[in-house]
């Protein structure tokens, strides 16, 4: 063959593959289809890419209730539930567009999924990308469904619809809303908020229900009766209430110094009722106080939580007024009859004060909770002592000279008695227990003391009819940065960290002279 043949028949062989990718496209563009196109015209019975798409976006931590509730629409069937091929091209491609496309990568391909939490232990593999071919009422309907992708710019899933009439779209969307409110995995659960990776939007995370019984709880008698009559009791007795025209709706105000209890009380309400919803809200989570709220009202009975709401009560967040203005619309924008108790705990309550009381009704109970007097400090000493062998006389001499603690001190000084008995090898007795209060209360530990709550007995108290002083950290509003300060200043035990702006103080114990009776 000699080297002008051989061009020849390159250039026909060339030409040759040229007029059959021509005709491809021509073929294709006859159609105007993908194979994906091709695959939903036959079932819908028309051509799919004349008909209109509907789209239904979802909060992410929602798709596990659509994937049950279309997983139940679809049934076993295997081939309803269809992959999408195309690459990274085809999470940037609405349903048009992979209907048809010039792209001619669409087509059936293997099903995406991703693991998503179902509850505190359990998950479920649920469809992030894939498409259902459903018949509702004897309609075909084609959806596409797709989990959120911030790093593509979708920060909500979303579900795309498609069928022949609009009238069924419209009743499959109202239908599909009820399933998933009916099977939703949110129901009954302990729920928080957690930022998402990408910044945008936030996460569902499930929590373990605590359990704490009434008496973990060492509280001034009535008032742990009282809290739990009002978050607990209007909810068990809501039937005679709204036949008497009552509203159910409530807003709870727990106030008091650091670690005297209010959260570990949150924690026995919680306890007190399984089945019920409820949403944890602390620090930064607050800001998402909508859609805490959203699950509340949908969810109800519902339990909304919001810790040291303090620290974050004048921060902006989506909107110009504060972000304890957006709690209290929150609240204000529940029906009466919506059974939902929002209970609210804060260190300081001179930064609420004031704007709770220009909105009346938000919060219909507020309830101090103090420092353990006399009687509570003897039944926590009692309580962290356990079995462990100490005379009830020393713990209750300990208990006497401990005031102005918490229940954190009283956690943290059995602990030292026990460490310093083990430290010598040796049974823990009464005389580990002084030493470790003697410590505890000398001058070097003032600042431990501060941390675990405590607070001398001449430490003034704040009153709700005081007006608040002129000071940088005082009145019903306070600065992100000082509250910043604030907490990173100070923490508080029996839960999350919280901040105090007044400084806590125990007084040394005096030296004992020596005529003194020797201490317990």
């Amino acid at each position: 063959m000699t080297e002008d043949t051989f061009d020849r028949d390159v250039v026909r062989a060339f030409k040759h593959f040229m007029e059959r990718v021509v005709s491809a496209a021509d073929d294709r563009a006859g159609s105007g289809l993908t194979p994906l196109g091709d695959r939903i015209s036959a079932f819908l019975g028309a051509n799919a890419s004349m008909l209109p798409v509907v789209s239904e976006a979802l909060a992410d931590h929602r798709l596990v209730d659509a994937d049950i509730a279309l997983s139940t629409l679809t049934g076993a069937d295997p081939a309803a539930l269809l992959g999408v091929t195309g690459g990274q091209q085809r999470f940037h491609s609405t349903l048009s567009e992979l209907v048809a496309s010039p792209f001619p990568g669409f087509g059936p391909g293997p099903v995406d999924y991703s693991a998503r939490a179902t509850g505190p232990t359990s998950t479920r593999q649920v469809v992030s990308f894939g498409l259902r071919l459903i018949r509702f009422n004897g309609q075909p309907i084609a959806v596409l469904q797709r989990a959120a992708n911030p790093q593509f710019g979708r920060n909500t899933a979303e579900l795309e619809i498609m069928a022949v009439s609009a009238q069924t779209v419209t009743d499959f969307l109202e239908h599909l809303r009820g399933l998933m409110i009916e099977h939703s995995v949110l129901r009954g659960q302990v729920l928080s908020f957690v930022h998402t990776e990408y910044g945008a939007g936030a996460g569902i995370t499930f929590l373990e229900r605590p359990v704490v019984p009434a008496a973990a709880i060492v509280l001034p008698e009535g008032i742990l009766g009282t809290i739990s009559d009002h978050v607990i009791g209007i909810g068990e007795q809501r039937q005679a209430l709204l036949a008497a025209g009552q509203h159910l709706k409530r807003g709870v105000l727990l106030y008091g110094a650091p670690g005297t209890g209010k959260t570990l009380t949150v924690r026995h309400l919680l306890s007190e009722t399984p089945g019920i919803t409820a949403v944890l809200l602390t620090g930064s989570s607050i800001v998402h106080i909508a859609a805490a709220a959203e699950i509340a009202r949908t969810f109800a009975p519902s339990i909304v939580v919001l810790e040291d709401i303090d620290l974050v009560a004048m921060q902006r967040n989506a909107t110009p007024q504060p972000l304890l203005f957006e709690v209290l619309d929150a609240l204000d924008g529940l029906d009466g009859d919506a059974d939902v108790a929002f209970v609210m705990t804060t260190n300081r309550v001179e930064v609420l004060e004031r704007a709770l009381a220009e909105r009346p009704g938000r919060v219909d109970l507020a309830v101090e909770v103090p420092l353990p007097a006399l009687a509570e400090r003897e039944r926590l000493f009692r309580r962290y002592a356990g079995g462990l062998p100490f005379s009830p006389a020393a713990l209750d001499a300990a208990a006497r000279r401990a005031e102005g603690v918490t229940g954190s001190f009283a956690k943290e000084l059995i602990r030292r008695a026990v460490l310093r008995a083990a430290l010598r090898t040796d049974t823990v007795d009464d005389n580990d227990l002084q030493v470790a209060l003697d410590d505890l209360l000398s001058a070097g530990e003032s600042l431990t003391r501060r941390l675990l709550g405590t607070r001398s007995s001449g430490s003034p108290r704040w009153q709700p009819d005081e007006e608040p002083s002129d000071g940088p950290n005082s009145g019903s509003y306070v600065s992100m940065h000082d509250a910043a300060a604030v907490m990173a200043r100070q923490s508080a035990s029996f839960g999350w960290a919280a901040g105090s702006a007044a400084p806590l103080t125990a007084e040394p114990t005096p030296e004992p002279s020596a005529d003194s009776p020797e201490p317990v």
